[in-house]
């Protein structure tokens, strides 16, 4: 059985680069973004996605709810 593979998605206009994911995540596969969102904050995004090991360490320490999810990416 192959071991199973995640994808981080941040909604981008929902981020406030506040940068807590940035730090929880062990596999460092989010970036701080360099365009501003409709908020004015410049919003992270997922540098590595395919590397993702779905801990959920970032969305548990991102303090803005629905900025950030863990999508199990499955064979379709």
């Amino acid at each position: 059985m192959a071991a199973k593979k995640f994808r981080v998605q941040i909604a981008f206009d929902e981020c406030k680069g506040c940068g807590r994911c940035l730090k929880a995540c062990p596999k460092k596969l989010l970036a701080q973004g360099s365009a501003l969102n409709k908020q004015g904050y410049l919003a992270v995004e997922a540098a590595e996605p395919g590397n993702c090991i779905g801990c959920g360490s970032c969305f548990y320490q991102c303090p803005e709810p629905g900025a950030i999810t863990i999508l199990e990416i499955t064979e379709q």
